[in-house]
């Protein structure tokens, strides 16, 4: 019986027998801790997704090896027909040139800001499918649905999960939100390479991200940043301490103003301040980034003071050094390393002029 446990971030490969199976090698990881693959001899890759379970890739035409552990679920390639509600995966598969592999998603085509996403459904290639707690059972029947991608809401729906596989519907959680650093986020690629065969392409791609890490100064720039949204009530939402945004800022030199906030054993990535208090502790802010992945694009200092007089005595207000996202940076994990990498930029100076970056603009 096979009895293979989770070979973490482990970047030598291993040689371990396992009755009449080998493990040869294990997939280099820099930075994800929430997954690990393991390669056998025969071809298959037992991926381990922490708290979520083990999957056995099958290359198309091989049958899996007699006498698996049974908690382990077999997944043939090619991997079509997915269902995907996890939509941080979404520019994963998108960069791979993997939409093909979806068939159906949690999201309507309006709630996506990925362009070939949108594209897909509008033109019908990739159907809603119901949201992630109440998807379209007989619809994924009909589209002959193996695999559904879920987040890790899918476990304040446990009947939801237990509804699928009874179906014969295998679930994967993806927990890439929980990697501690950004760019563990961004090397999942590597897992939903190995899915769509294109681990080459996805090893490719997330050195182009590491790049940009490797090209950055570990100095402080000594440049003090709020990043935040007002909400419709007034209220001010930024991320709490050890954040990936804030992870983000603090990799590209930049120091958040808000310093251990934010329930740190909470899966919560934000934090709610009265006005009064973020006047208190981001008014002196050598530069703001405004979110507007919630609440959506501002483009003048004026829309930005519309939210809330106080911000005039904001000192980045009064310096001009206010940007806004321009991008929704959830749905945007494949290119962490140049968000940070134009952050570096926009803390050191170093903008030649620019008033726009990749993912960042500056308010007029």
């Amino acid at each position: 019986m096979l009895l293979i446990t989770l070979a973490g971030c482990a970047s030598k490969p291993v040689a371990v027998n396992f009755g009449d199976l080998e493990v040869v090698g294990s997939m280099e990881l820099d930075y994800a801790q929430q997954f690990g693959v393991d390669y056998l001899a025969d071809g298959c890759s037992l991926v381990t997704i922490n708290e979520s379970g083990r999957f056995l890739i099958v290359p198309e035409g091989q049958e899996p090896p007699h006498g698996i552990d049974s908690d382990i679920t077999v997944l043939r390639q090619p991997i079509e027909n997915i269902y995907l509600a996890a939509t941080s995966a979404m520019c994963l598969f998108d960069a791979l040139d993997g939409l093909g592999h979806i068939s159906m998603s949690g999201t309507r085509a309006d709630g996506w800001y990925i362009e070939n996403a949108r594209d897909a459904m509008e033109r019908g290639d990739i159907a809603y499918a119901g949201k992630y707690s109440a998807p379209d059972y007989e619809m994924l029947i009909a589209q002959n649905c193996g695999l559904a991608i879920q987040s890790t809401m899918i476990y304040h729906k446990p009947e939801v999960q237990e509804k699928l596989e009874t179906l014969g519907i295998s679930v994967l959680v993806e927990r890439s939100s929980y990697e501690p650093h950004p760019l563990g986020r961004t090397e999942w690629i590597k897992l939903y390479g190995l899915l769509c065969e294109k681990e080459k392409l996805a090893e490719s791609l997330f050195h182009e991200q590491t790049a940009y890490l490797a090209g950055l100064s570990s100095q402080s720039t000594g440049k003090t940043v709020a990043f935040f949204y007002i909400s419709s009530s007034g209220g001010v939402v930024a991320r709490k301490s050890g954040d990936y945004a804030v992870k983000m800022i603090e990799l590209a030199g930049g120091e958040y103003v808000f310093a251990d906030i934010g329930n740190q054993s909470s899966a919560t990535g934000s934090v709610n301040f009265e006005m009064e208090r973020f006047y208190l502790e981001a008014k002196d802010a050598d530069i703001i980034i405004y979110n507007s992945s919630i609440d959506g694009e501002v483009h003048t200092l004026d829309e930005l003071l519309a939210k809330s007089h106080l911000l005039a005595d904001f000192k980045a207000v009064q310096s001009g050094d206010v940007w806004c996202t321009s991008k929704n940076l959830f749905q945007e994990t494949t290119e962490f390393g140049l968000m940070i990498s134009d952050m570096n930029r926009m803390f050191s100076d170093d903008l030649g002029g620019l008033t726009e970056l990749n993912y960042y603009y500056k308010l007029r």
